[in-house]
């Protein structure tokens, strides 16, 4: 008895310090395409918290979308989730690629957005002037009117004179 219960600490021991908690999943989606699926998701789930009608709109159901983009059933990704989650490292380098990604077009978003801006405010400016300018116009061509009223009413006038006369 004293030499087999030394024998099944050790054996516990060896058991118990096995790397593999989780089983591989039967249909295993590779590490880059299981960031892909994650960064979408994200996205997906910003738009939802930042805009919830747009994806009503659009009559999206962003799993749904996801799942067929991929070609991969809900089970399938839960597995895979699981499976990737049991590493903590690896599952921590995942999503710092995906916080990368995010970052990343967040900047260009941003720029994009700035760029935007510009031309808004210079089509505005333009669209400025050029009212400014048809009101010059306008009021050019209310004096031009008036000055050609006035001389026909002085032509008018003067010509009432010498008939008068």
């Amino acid at each position: 008895m004293k030499k087999i219960l030394p024998f099944l600490v050790v054996l516990l021991i060896i058991v118990s310090c096995k790397k593999e908690i989780i089983k591989t999943p039967n249909h295993l989606i590779e590490k880059e395409k299981m960031v892909n699926i994650m960064y979408d998701l994200s996205l997906l789930e910003a738009i939802k918290v930042q805009n919830p009608s747009s994806l009503d709109t659009f009559n999206i159901n962003p799993n749904d979308y996801i799942f067929k983009k991929y070609k991969i059933d809900s089970i399938q990704f839960a597995q895979n989730n699981i499976y990737y989650a049991a590493d903590y490292k690896e599952y921590k380098k995942m999503f710092e690629k995906i916080k990368a990604r995010l970052d990343q077009n967040k900047s260009l978003v941003e720029s994009l957005i700035k760029i935007q801006k510009k031309k808004d405010v210079l089509l505005k400016k333009e669209k400025e002037k050029l009212k400014r300018k048809r009101e010059a116009d306008s009021i050019k061509k209310v004096k031009n009117e008036l000055r050609k009223t006035k001389e026909a009413d002085s032509i008018k006038k003067i010509k009432k004179r010498k008939l008068s006369l």
